[in-house]
């Protein structure tokens, strides 16, 4: 098990080893969660090779969206 210590700017490092362990790198995203106990989860969202693809699907929308209609929804939110 590997130990780390909050800074006074409540930063923390993750230790090489498990960085290596899981290949996690700079600029990741990963999500902090508390459990009831108070223990602290430190979860990476899984990485993507392409987002777009993700984002907006394969293929192409057939439905046409209207400026006006992004505008109104727009002033909605």
């Amino acid at each position: 098990m590997s130990r780390t210590k909050v800074t006074s700017k409540f930063q923390l490092t993750i230790p090489k080893d498990i960085r290596e362990q899981v290949d996690l790198r700079p600029g990741e995203v990963v999500e902090v969660q508390v459990d009831d106990e108070g223990v602290i989860i430190i979860k990476r969202f899984r990485r993507v090779k392409d987002p777009l693809n993700v984002l907006i699907g394969r293929t192409a929308s057939t439905r046409h969206v209207g400026i006006e209609e992004l505008e109104e929804k727009a002033e909605t939110r």
